[in-house]
């Protein structure tokens, strides 16, 4: 059944993939039509989690939040199927890096952790591989449809970046640093960890949640350091990216030090323009528990 939905499935989004972007983004217009207005996908969630991260306004801006969080996420998810055929010309004129020297300049030293965040656009920074000297890596968590989970790592390795299941991540660098590999490895660490992987607990939106500290943890004990990539939504189907330094000098940090920075720098732009965040996610959901 899987690998029938796979082919039913498959040459729709090909065909969506190769369309002309006002085309393109017409069709997103109709999925978040369908979405929002017949589904109503997950809009409770979303509006509980704006509420719980903005309690200062009012729940007629939230709502408004909410409306345009579902037309961005619409485009998130279309422009993710857009890379199967993207030209790579196109995909470096609708993604630029701002400061990729700053990023080549710390890879002479050292490997690097590039952390991101479910904002603005996580899939495009793929391309993040031609801009960088050390290997590129990309950690991923596995579809459970093994035809998608194929296609999605196609598509994110289509510029050469090899993909690391979640699993794999520490064992993955630590054999690479351990044999002069020298590597950058691009994760999204903010989303909520099982309960059993509690570890670090950070006021996240003004609310104690706990959060993964595993890229912190690698970057001490390989002395590696971590940036964060802070991607803007410039306009519909552009954005920018800047290597934002968190540390080169992981040991001089408290625990948890360098992990609280990461979230200071989401925080920042959930402030800033919260509806390019993914509400949908719940994100809070762990915060009545009490922290050891």
């Amino acid at each position: 059944m899987q690998k029938v939905i796979y082919l039913i499935a498959f040459p729709l989004l090909w065909v969506i993939s190769k369309l002309p972007f006002p085309l393109f983004y017409l069709i997103s217009d109709g999925v978040y039509f369908i979405l929002f207005y017949l589904v109503g996908y997950r809009k409770n969630v979303v509006l509980n989690n704006l509420k719980l991260a903005f309690p200062e306004k009012e729940e007629r801006e939230l709502k408004q939040i909410r409306k345009k969080f579902y037309r961005h996420m619409c485009d998130v998810f279309l422009e993710m199927i857009k890379m199967m055929s993207m030209p790579l010309e196109e995909h470096k004129k609708r993604f630029v890096f701002t400061n990729p020297e700053l990023m080549q300049e710390i890879e002479k030293k050292q490997g690097v952790l590039v952390m991101l965040a479910h904002y603005a656009n996580w899939e495009w920074p793929v391309i993040i591989d031609l801009f960088i000297e050390s290997k590129g890596y990309a950690v991923y968590r596995r579809i459970n449809n093994p035809h998608f989970d194929s296609l999605v790592k196609r598509i994110r390795s289509k510029y050469g970046a090899a993909l690391v299941k979640m699993s794999m991540v520490s064992r993955t660098v630590v054999y690479n640093e351990r044999n002069n590999i020298r590597g950058a490895y691009a994760m999204v660490g903010d989303q909520s960890p099982f309960k059993k992987s509690i570890r670090h607990w950070a006021t996240f939106m003004g609310i104690k949640i706990p959060f993964h500290n595993g890229s912190e943890n690698l970057a001490k004990r390989l002395d590696m350091a971590m940036v964060y990539l802070k991607v803007e939504k410039v306009k519909r189907g552009y954005y920018q990216a800047t290597f934002v330094p968190l540390t080169t000098t992981p040991k001089e940090y408290e625990d948890y030090e360098i992990t609280d920075l990461y979230i200071q720098e989401i925080e920042k732009q959930l402030r800033d323009k919260p509806e390019y965040y993914l509400w949908t996610h719940k994100r809070w959901k762990h915060r009545n528990l009490t922290p050891d």
